[in-house]
């Protein structure tokens, strides 16, 4: 289903696949899923018993996740307000979740309302409730795509791109807590790079990734959660994270724990390495 702005502030509906008003989208409720077990992370309303039952083992093992969670969401926004205070007007968000208010596309739109924001998750239940949750500003444009990280070329190649996004110029390619869910044998510094390979000179890219760096333990205790929920979770070091940005220009203070990343308050001081458990960074392309 292809949604985008009608350059009102409402939302128009595209002609594309699952267009159909009576086409039935299968939320697999009784699964949980990354996606809603971080909207309850975060005090969302969008969750269901599998999720938070899921989520419930998680936060068992590892007492931070909301925390962590609360954290990530943070480095989303100052790294997107720091990419439109820089000058970039695109932002190409893979893997967006439950769009919990204020999202990127409202940060963005806040500092240039004629930013253009296109949101890509796998989650059903994140289709069947974009239109409601995803609207742009009147001279911006703000459109949904369901799709997958291990298949950028139909993110690359899909209508909704060519629709929303101009990849001649720069775009913000933000990859927020979704690379540890994308394994080895899924190729995910392939997909990285297949996906900076077709930004323009000028693009950045965002990435926050959970790791074991600084409890090992928890991590594999938490591995172990999401992998008996169906989810497989790869959690990585340091140099491996750095890994993904080869060949672009790291941002000050470079891979850093999220809570780290050019911190803006108070809040982020109380909060230890361990709590987070995950690096964040944001690169520039020559």
């Amino acid at each position: 289903m292809a949604q985008h702005s009608d350059g009102t502030g409402r939302w128009a509906r595209g002609d594309t696949v699952h267009d159909n008003e009576d086409d039935e989208i299968d939320l697999q409720l009784h699964k949980a899923h990354s996606a809603r077990m971080y909207d309850y992370y975060l005090g969302g309303m969008t969750n269901f018993a599998a999720d938070r039952e899921a989520a419930g083992q998680a936060i068992a093992v590892f007492p931070s996740a909301r925390i962590a969670a609360r954290a990530n969401r943070a480095f989303m926004h100052r790294a997107t307000r720091l990419l439109a205070d820089r000058g970039i007007a695109q932002f190409l968000d893979i893997g967006t979740g439950i769009p919990t208010s204020p999202n990127l596309h409202e940060v963005a739109q806040g500092i240039n309302s004629q930013a253009r924001v296109l949101y890509t998750d796998n989650d059903p239940i994140v289709l069947a409730h974009a239109q409601a949750l995803l609207l742009s500003s009147r001279e911006g444009l703000t459109s949904y795509l369901q799709a997958d990280v291990t298949d950028p070329a139909a993110i690359l190649s899909s209508r909704e791109l060519e629709q929303t996004i101009d990849l001649t110029a720069p775009v913000a390619l933000s990859l927020i807590a979704l690379l540890h869910f994308v394994p080895d044998d899924h190729g995910a510094c392939r997909i990285v790079d297949q996906l900076k390979d077709a930004l323009s000179p000028g693009s950045a890219l965002v990435i926050s990734h959970g790791t074991p760096d600084f409890g090992p333990a928890d991590a594999e205790r938490i591995t172990q959660v999401y992998a008996a929920a169906g989810t497989e979770v790869r959690m990585r070091t340091r140099e491996q994270i750095e890994r993904f940005f080869d060949g672009w220009d790291l941002l000050d203070p470079g891979v850093s724990p999220t809570h780290r990343w050019r911190p803006e308050g108070a809040a982020e001081q109380e909060i230890t390495d361990a709590q987070v458990s995950a690096y964040a960074a944001v690169a520039v392309k020559r």
